[in-house]
C-alpha cells in the first residue's frame, strides 16, 4: 500500500491521508480535515469563498474516492485540488 498525501490549502503543507478521520465541507466550499490524534487537530485543505467559484457539494466525496483509487498504487502519491474556470477536480502526482 502506498502513502497518499494531500496538499493543504496554501500548498506549503501536506497531510497524510491515513491520518484523516473526518472531512468537513461547509457552504462556502471550505474543506477541513480532522486528524487522528488526541488533540483532534483540524487542517484546512481548501479555503472557502462567500462568492461563486467554490467546489461542488460532493468534492469531499471525490477526495475519498481518489484516495481509495491511489491506495494500491506504487510509491508515494500527492493529491491536490485544481480549479480550471468553474471546473474543480482532484489531481495526483508521484512524489
Amino acid at each position: 500500500m502506498s502513502e497518499v498525501w494531500i496538499s493543504a490549502a496554501d500548498g506549503c503543507d501536506m497531510v497524510r491521508a491515513d491520518a484523516i478521520v473526518i472531512l468537513r465541507m461547509d457552504a462556502t466550499g471550505r474543506l477541513t480535515a480532522q486528524l487522528r490524534d488526541e488533540a483532534k487537530v483540524n487542517v484546512t485543505l481548501l479555503e472557502g469563498s462567500s462568492g461563486g467559484g467554490h467546489p461542488p457539494a460532493d468534492f469531499h466525496r471525490r477526495l475519498v474516492r481518489t484516495i481509495s483509487e491511489l491506495a494500491d498504487a506504487s510509491g508515494a502519491q500527492l493529491i491536490r485540488a485544481q480549479q480550471e474556470g468553474d471546473t474543480w477536480r482532484w489531481v495526483s502526482e508521484s512524489l
